[in-house]
C-alpha cells in the first residue's frame, strides 16, 4: 500500500471503507498529538513576543555596529541563541550573567585547549562540545550556547585571542544591552541574580 500511496495520487475515498479509517485515524491521532505538543509550549503575549524581538534586534545590532566600527570582531554565531535567552527568556537561569559568561568562556577554553592538544581532527570538535557541556554542569554556568562556541571554535581553529573576542567581550555587551533593554522596559528586570 505504501508504495501504491508513493508512486500516484490517490483519492481516499476510492480506498475500501476500512483501510479508510485506517488512514484516517492514524492521521487524527498524529494531528492530535502535533496539537497537544502546544500545551507544553510557552504562552506568550504579543507585548512579549514584541520586546523580545525588539531586544534582540538592539542587542544583535549593537554588536554587529560596534565590530563593523573597532578593529574588534565582536559577533559570533553562538550570539544569536544567547539573544534568544536573553530576550525572550531573561528569567531562566540559563540566561543569567553567571551562566552568559561562564558558559561562552568555558566553551570558549574548551575548544581552544582542545585545538592545541590535538589539532583539528574531527572527532576534536564533538569532544569540545562535549567537555565544554560537562564543565558547565560542573561549574552550574549552562548556557546552551557555550556548546555551539565550542563547536565554531573548533571550526574555525581559533586562537586565544577567540577567548577575548568575541567571545567575553561580546558577551559582556550582550549582557550589557540585557540590562539595559529589561530594565528600561515597565514590568521587566534583569538580572534574576548576578552569581
Amino acid at each position: 500500500m505504501i508504495k501504491l500511496f508513493c508512486k500516484r495520487r490517490i483519492n481516499i475515498t476510492s480506498l475500501p471503507k476500512k483501510f479508510r479509517n485506517q488512514v484516517l485515524l492514524l492521521l487524527k491521532k498524529y494531528l492530535s498529538g502535533l496539537l497537544s505538543s502546544s500545551l507544553y509550549q510557552p504562552q506568550l503575549s504579543l507585548q512579549q513576543i514584541l520586546l523580545s524581538g525588539l531586544g534582540s534586534f538592539l542587542g544583535i545590532a549593537t554588536l554587529a555596529y560596534l565590530t563593523a566600527h573597532t578593529k574588534y570582531p565582536l559577533i559570533a554565531a553562538p550570539f544569536g541563541a544567547s539573544a534568544v535567552l536573553l530576550f525572550a527568556t531573561p528569567d531562566s537561569p540559563l540566561a543569567q550573567p553567571r551562566n552568559v559568561i561562564g558558559g561562552n568562556l568555558l566553551g570558549a577554553l574548551t575548544c581552544i585547549v582542545l585545538l592545541h592538544l590535538f589539532g583539528s581532527a574531527f572527532w576534536v570538535k564533538a569532544l569540545a562540545v562535549a567537555i565544554a557541556i560537562n564543565l558547565m554542569q560542573i561549574t552550574k554556568t549552562l548556557h546552551p550556547p557555550g556548546g555551539a562556541v565550542a563547536l565554531v571554535g573548533t571550526m574555525s581553529n581559533a586562537s586565544w585571542q577567540f577567548l577575548f573576542t568575541p567571545v567575553l567581550s561580546g558577551s559582556i555587551v550582550m549582557l550589557l544591552c540585557t540590562i539595559a533593554f529589561n530594565n528600561l522596559v515597565p514590568g521587566r528586570s534583569y538580572p534574576k541574580h548576578w552569581l
